[in-house]
């Protein structure tokens, strides 16, 4: 599978796809099925920015594999249950080989269930907060291509998204990890042109009912 100088791979079904989606079928999967698609699911938005913490200074690829095992860990990402984790709690997620034994990930994830359950009582869900960030077209590129996605590990909105998060005591949400986050939960569409999945991508994002309201 060779990698195109427009950032495309092609596969072996012959579909085009994002150059990093293209080299591990645990990695196609998640490119073709997940990656990209509008998330209005409060428990899949707190796993995902979760997950992005723990990603930090490792492959999206190596947590995408531990994936399921801190799913059981972490009681399945349900933030009301995790906002009451403690020490006992702590202690069993460092002797879990299973996931990312990280005291400091792991910590930040309990307080920010706890941030979490504070934002939902607020907005009405996190889905209302975090879509509230979604940047207009004036914001966006005209064209993604290999090099406008590569010109933006951060942006103005995830920048913002960012700020008004660890104003509000959240950790681990520095505003490239919050970018990542919002490329995975499909509040912007970074499959780049000519990649199979981005008109998928777009036909989901127009019809998306959009939940809560502007920030």
């Amino acid at each position: 599978m060779e990698r195109r100088a427009d950032g495309l791979v092609e596969g072996a079904d012959g579909r085009l796809r994002c150059a990093w989606g293209g080299a591990d079928q645990l990695y196609r999967d998640y490119h073709d099925a997940e990656w990209g698609r509008p998330v209005a699911d409060d428990t899949r938005l707190f796993e995902k920015i979760c997950l992005e913490g723990f990603q930090s200074g490792l492959s999206w690829l190596t947590i995408l594999r531990k994936r399921e095992n801190f799913r059981a860990a972490f009681d399945g990402f349900r933030f009301e249950r995790i906002a009451g984790y403690g020490e006992t709690e702590i202690a069993r997620l460092l002797g879990d080989p299973g996931i990312v034994r990280h005291r400091g990930k792991i910590e930040s994830t309990i307080n920010n269930a706890r941030r979490a359950m504070d934002l939902a009582a607020e907005f009405g869900s996190l889905a209302a907060y975090f879509w509230g960030f979604e940047p207009g077209s004036d914001q966006r590129p005209e064209r993604i291509d290999r090099a406008a996605v590569m010109a933006m590990p951060t942006t103005p909105a995830s920048t913002a998204l960012s700020k008004d998060l660890k104003k509000r005591g959240w950790t681990f949400v520095g505003p490239t990890t919050v970018y990542a986050f919002m490329q995975a939960m499909g509040l912007v569409n970074d499959h780049i042109e000519g990649c199979a999945c981005r008109p998928q991508v777009e036909r989901l994002r127009k019809t998306f009912a959009r939940p809560g309201r502007k920030i």
